[in-house]
This record gives C-alpha cells, sequence and structure tokens, in this order.
C-alpha cells in the first residue's frame, strides 16, 4: 500500500472514529481474497471512543472481479444485519464509498484472529471440535434473516423458485460464453428436471464453506466473505457446506471435511427449530459442484482477459473438469 494511500486511510480513520489522529503501526497484504483485497492494518488512535490499538481488517476491490458479487458498501450491509442478528462476524466498523480517499471505496472491520486456511482445518486442528455443529447453528442465525428488510433491499427479488433462478443465470452465462461445458450443461437439465418447489425464502451467504471463517484454538472466531449473499432457499447453503468439492480432501468428513453431517444438522435444527429437508440435500449439491464451476470459469477469465495476472486465478480455471466429473457422477443414474 502506497504512503499516500495509507496516509488518506489514516485521516478517514481519524474521521470516523472521532479520533484526534490516526497512525498505522502494521501494514500487510493478507493472501488469498481472488475477488477482493484484504488489509491487516493495526492503527494508533488518539482519542476518541476507540483510543489506543485497533487491529482491523481493510478490505476493497481487487482490479477486476466476478459479476456475481456485491460492492463494498452492499457487503458491510449485510456484515452489519448479520451482526446485529448475532452471528459470529468482525465487527464491522466504518465504510468510505468516497473513491476520492483511495480511488475505491473499501470498509473496515475488526480483525478477528485464527485461520481460515481449509487445507489447516481440515487435519483436526486445534479449535475444531464441535464445530460442525457450531457452524449449523452459525448458518440458522443467518437464515433467520428473512424478507422484508429495507436496508438489504439492493438484494435481487424474482418471481420463480431459487432453484429454477439460479438454473436460468447460469445458463444465461454460459450461452454467452465462447467455449462450451457440455458437462455443465447436462448438469443444469438435470438441475432443471428435479427443481424443487418454492420454500420460504431466508438470507443465505452463498459462500458458506470451510475456507470461509476464522478457527482459532478455542473454536470459530469469525464468518467471512459476505460479497455474494442473497434471498435464497435455505438448503442452498446447506448443499453448498457439504458438497464434496469443498470438503479439502477429508471427503469422509461430509460437513466441510470438518466434521460428520449429522452434526452439522442437529445444530441447525436446535438453533432454527426446523428440520432440515435431508432428501433434497443432494439436489443442492449438485446445484453447488454446477455453481463453482461457473465461477471457477469466470475466476480464469479476469486472467486469460489481461483484466487481472494472477496465477490463482489462472489455476482456479483448472478445476472445472473435476467438477464436471463430480456432476456426472451425482447424475448418471437419473
Amino acid at each position: 500500500m502506497q504512503q499516500a494511500m495509507q496516509e488518506a486511510i489514516c485521516a478517514f480513520v481519524a474521521r470516523a472514529s472521532g479520533a484526534r489522529s490516526a497512525a498505522i503501526l502494521a501494514l500487510k497484504q493478507l493472501s488469498g481474497g481472488a475477488i477482493q483485497e484484504n488489509w491487516l492494518v493495526q492503527f494508533a488512535l488518539d482519542g476518541g471512543p476507540y483510543a489506543g490499538t485497533l487491529d482491523t481488517v481493510v478490505r476493497t476491490d481487487a482490479p477486476s472481479g466476478v459479476s456475481l458479487s456485491h460492492s463494498r458498501a452492499q457487503e458491510f450491509t449485510l456484515l452489519r444485519t448479520v451482526h446485529a442478528a448475532g452471528v459470529t462476524v468482525p465487527e464491522p466498523l466504518w465504510l468510505c464509498e468516497d473513491k476520492d480517499v483511495i480511488g475505491r471505496p473499501f470498509f473496515v472491520m475488526r480483525r478477528v484472529g485464527g485461520t481460515a486456511s481449509g487445507h489447516v482445518l481440515v487435519k483436526d486442528a486445534p479449535g475444531t471440535d464441535g464445530l460442525a455443529y457450531r457452524l449449523g447453528r452459525e448458518l440458522a442465525r443467518i437464515h433467520s434473516v428473512r424478507p422484508p428488510q429495507p436496508a438489504l433491499g439492493f438484494l435481487p427479488r424474482y418471481d420463480e423458485s431459487p432453484a429454477m433462478h439460479l438454473v436460468g443465470k447460469f445458463r444465461a452465462f454460459l450461452d454467452r460464453h465462447p467455449v462450451p461445458y457440455p458437462a455443465l450443461e447436462w448438469g443444469l437439465r438435470w438441475l432443471e428436471r428435479h427443481a424443487p418447489p418454492a420454500r420460504d425464502l431466508v438470507l443465505c451467504h452463498r459462500d458458506f464453506r470451510t475456507g470461509n471463517y476464522m478457527v482459532d484454538e478455542h473454536g470459530l472466531t469469525g464468518i467471512l466473505d459476505w460479497e455474494f449473499a442473497g434471498w435464497s432457499d435455505p438448503l442452498e447453503d446447506i448443499g453448498w457446506f457439504c458438497a464434496r468439492c469443498w470438503r479439502f480432501g477429508a471427503v469422509a468428513r461430509e460437513a466441510g471435511g470438518i466434521g460428520a453431517r449429522a452434526d452439522f444438522y442437529r445444530g441447525y435444527e436446535e438453533e432454527s427449530g426446523t428440520p432440515v429437508a435431508r432428501a433434497l440435500v443432494p439436489y443442492w449439491e449438485v446445484m453447488a459442484h454446477v455453481n463453482w464451476a461457473v465461477i471457477a470459469i469466470q475466476q480464469a477469465q479476469r486472467h486469460v482477459s489481461g483484466e487481472e495476472s494472477s496465477l490463482l486465478l489462472a489455476l482456479t480455471g483448472h478445476i472445472v473438469p473435476e467438477l464436471e466429473w463430480e456432476i456426472l457422477n451425482l447424475t448418471e443414474q437419473d
């Protein structure tokens, strides 16, 4: 982060926090974040309610993004909403939409400790005992947010069922894409033929998976990355979390590679008071693989088009064949 940008962020944080001044004590760009940039920033605040040392994450746009992601202002609003609903998330602090400050919108949230690395968490990392149950309860709290929510008026509404809405969106993307993906087209047709009817809409995270939450030695510290959240069937999140593609190689642990599916369901049901429609979850796991394949294609496009040169984005495109194979495995009997 250039010196001028650091000074601009300090001036903004001083104003927003009510401090006389703000200075940066430590600064580091965090790894990951294929869609956004995240900076670990430790501020020293002189005066105001946050006086002293404040550990934060500054989150802003990457040079390019994917079409399905929210703006930083929208993501900040989502974070405030679920924080108020009792979901374990980093405390949202301040939003800056003025592009004159650093050239793009950003927001500041309180830092939470631990690791989000999926490959670490699935290897019995400290703090993962009982994690599947805890995550089930957290997901139920997210789903307790239901429309109408005036603050979330930017989230699209639609008339068709969530399943058919997603099928239509993915099909429109593939129809525009110059490369054919027949296995994904097969998967979409299967999803269309087996689409469940509409149920009550809830706020879905839409990227609720291992790798998008933080865990320290005491357990869960925060659920991250709200840029895809929207109204949908609650089973979309459950299927995404349990899908094989998000178990980081620990395929026997069907709840995100970190625990038993039964524990995850139990946490969800005890918090929500609603039984999980188990028979419908496999459908949403097929949807998860198709969804992830479409996102992976978009990520690769960002690199191939020259918008953003990134080895991570380029490699993401290479997982599409594996996802296609799993889609065929899941649907070949019907």
